[in-house]
């Protein structure tokens, strides 16, 4: 299949973070720095002001307080593996998950993946690497502003090593959240646009870039065909989970039935926070869209008792913030595209509650790093 562009896999310069299309510009001063000049979060965004590497170990944050429900700060310098930070961190289920530990890397991985021999994939978490935040190392695998490229790419390298694909080739995309899927037979030599990537090719690894978004890889045994998806919210409105199977099965003869799918670390229902806009927007394309948000509000229902906040037409209050469930909504993607749940396997760990050991921009900002999924065919 032609391919509408290529891929230079040390070339970082142009990569989207996951949280919510964001797009990174190499500084203007000709450091190894990046910018962001903008961010689509459909709510509050949690700015990181420039400081000095001194200053920034003072940064406060904040964290819930689980006894009463409210925020407080806390210091930066308290993120690290020995910090005492509280957060809702959940354990995995160990029948469906499994944790390996290379160099201190660790990775997620699927256990039902772990029985092919061919295949290589998993899911990187936070400690490992040689990136730096605040004297804590983290293995950050994505362009962002306050580290180096050098470093991104020895993360990289030890992700691959951890996950015993040292000796493949490495294929990621500019997400763009996104319905795009893309089909490779072949290491393209420039960065394609899109937010899926599938191929049959034996000495592949396709990775997928978040920081809150769901990442889902899916494998097709008998064909041996493997994909990884990068679903934010706009992506998985636009079904790019369903389209993604859709392409394996044109291209590849794939059979839902057949395929299995993993579906990594994401900020769970417990704290994505978005409009009722958003929610009307699911609402409008899916019939089971209640199952999704904690409570399905469109921002249109009446209030009856507004003549009480005293405030006039036009002057009232924004409506309140609904929680998404992506994981949930992907799922259903999922089952509703053919495979059987059975083959469907989803962590519970949430990004947001788990800042130990995941990054979230939800919950770090404009200082957290980026998580990234892969998945390939040894060659």
């Amino acid at each position: 299949m032609a391919l509408d562009g290529g891929f230079y896999a040390a070339d970082f310069s142009d990569v989207d973070s996951e949280a919510d299309n964001q797009r990174f510009l190499r500084n203007s001063a000709g450091g190894d720095s990046w910018v962001i000049p903008d961010c689509d979060y459909t709510d509050r965004i949690v700015t990181t002001a420039k400081t000095s590497p001194r200053k920034r170990g003072k940064t406060k944050s904040t964290t819930k307080n689980s006894k009463s429900g409210a925020l407080k700060p806390t210091s930066s310098k308290k993120r690290g593996a020995k910090s005492k930070l509280k957060t809702n961190a959940k354990k995995l289920n160990s029948k469906d998950w499994t944790e390996r530990t290379q160099r201190g890397v660790t990775v997620l991985q699927a256990a039902a993946f772990n029985k092919l021999p061919w295949l290589v994939h998993g899911f990187s978490t936070r400690p490992g690497g040689v990136s730096e935040i605040d004297g804590e190392k983290v293995l950050n695998l994505g362009a962002v502003e306050w580290d180096k490229r050098e470093n991104v790419e020895e993360n990289k390298k030890r992700l691959q090593a951890a996950v015993g694909a040292s000796d493949l080739e490495f294929v990621s995309l500019h997400q763009i959240h996104s319905d795009v899927v893309r089909i490779f037979d072949a290491t393209p030599s420039k960065q394609c646009k899109g937010d899926a990537l599938a191929t049959k090719r034996k000495g592949l690894l396709l990775g997928v870039r978040t920081a809150d978004c769901s990442p889902v890889l899916v494998v097709d045994p008998k064909k041996r065909v493997v994909a990884a998806i990068h679903a934010g919210w706009r992506g998985t409105l636009a079904r790019i989970v369903a389209k993604t199977i859709g392409q394996m099965q044109m291209e590849f003869g794939s059979q839902p039935k057949d395929l299995l799918a993993a579906v990594g670390p994401t900020i769970g229902g417990c704290c994505y926070e978005v409009g009722t806009e958003v929610a009307a927007d699911f609402s409008a394309k899916f019939s089971n869209a209640s199952e999704f948000f904690d409570e399905l509000r469109t921002g249109d229902e009446p209030n009856p008792l507004q003549w009480l906040n005293m405030m006039p037409p036009g002057h009232q209050p924004p409506a309140k913030k609904v929680l998404l469930d992506l994981k949930k909504a992907n799922k259903a993607q999922l089952l509703e595209a053919g495979v059987l749940e059975k083959n469907i396997f989803v962590t519970e760990l949430c990004t947001s509650c788990d800042v130990d050991r995941l990054f979230s921009y939800r919950r770090e900002g404009a200082m957290s790093g980026r998580l990234l999924a892969v998945v390939g065919i040894r060659g």
